[in-house]
């Protein structure tokens, strides 16, 4: 490592060829040194080896020495030193957790990748807090899997599906009742119908059939009253159970 004024006088031969083996190696080791050239003008870069281990790349600007980066000769890297990351139409600032980009218009034409199960962050408006809704990879993939979002909207009560192989859309959902492990509720009492007259369940299998119209405006179509009753089964006969007086009946079968 060398520096060199990097000016070749008149001079003898001997002497013009010791100067100019000075001027290459000078170049060949980038002015290295432990203060800057004083050959340097505007424009000079050269290496500061005031560090044996980790010396620094400098660019002199006719005034001062702008540090560009370090070499780290143990661990064979070079680290720039400018953290300031400037792209026309971006603004972004980072440490060494989070990366927050923030600009009205921003495109990339390359993939985007977040490493070791790290967030994509949408956060709320800045009036309103920092509290944020994030996406995330599982902790393991087995297999590379990527979605595709549909193209439009859906309509109101649809939901996003997939068609398994990784293309989403907005779609009715269908409802499996082969096997039900929770109460199925209407969501507005004395509203919706079990069937229809021209859709009707072949066969209706139950425990205790629990008949009310009390939540009707008006009773039944006989004589207006409204009534709470309960059909139970017997070994030999069926009972009818008045849940508002509390009186029992039983239901007068005929054999046939």
């Amino acid at each position: 490592m060398a520096q060199a004024d990097l000016s070749i006088e008149n001079q003898s031969f001997p002497t013009f060829r010791t100067d100019l083996n000075n001027a290459i190696t000078a170049l060949n080791t980038n002015q290295s040194g432990t203060s800057r050239p004083s050959s340097a003008v505007a424009g000079t870069i050269w290496l500061d080896t005031t560090s044996a281990t980790t010396p620094t790349l400098k660019f002199f600007d006719g005034t001062d020495d702008i540090s560009l980066a370090t070499i780290d000769y143990t661990a064979n890297t070079v680290n720039w030193l400018d953290n300031t990351v400037s792209i026309t139409g971006l603004s972004s600032t980072a440490t060494g957790t989070v990366l927050t980009l923030t600009d009205s218009i921003s495109t990339s034409t390359v993939n985007l990748i977040i490493d070791n199960q790290k967030e994509v962050r949408f956060r709320e408006t800045t009036a309103n807090g920092t509290n944020y809704i994030g996406l995330k990879a599982p902790a393991s993939v087995a297999t590379d899997l990527t979605f595709e979002l549909p193209p439009s909207d859906g309509t109101v009560g649809q939901a996003l599906i997939t068609d398994g192989s990784g293309g989403l859309s907005f779609g009715d959902v269908a409802s499996d009742l082969t096997a039900v492990d929770s109460n199925i509720l209407p969501d507005t009492t004395d509203t919706y119908d079990l069937g229809a007259t021209s859709f009707v369940w072949r066969n209706i299998y139950t425990g205790d059939l629990h008949l009310s119209n009390e939540s009707k405006s008006e009773g039944n179509s006989v004589d207006g009253t409204k009534g709470n009753w309960t059909i139970q089964e017997g070994s030999e006969d069926l009972f009818i159970l008045n849940n508002k007086s509390g009186k029992k009946y039983k239901f007068k079968l005929e054999e046939i």
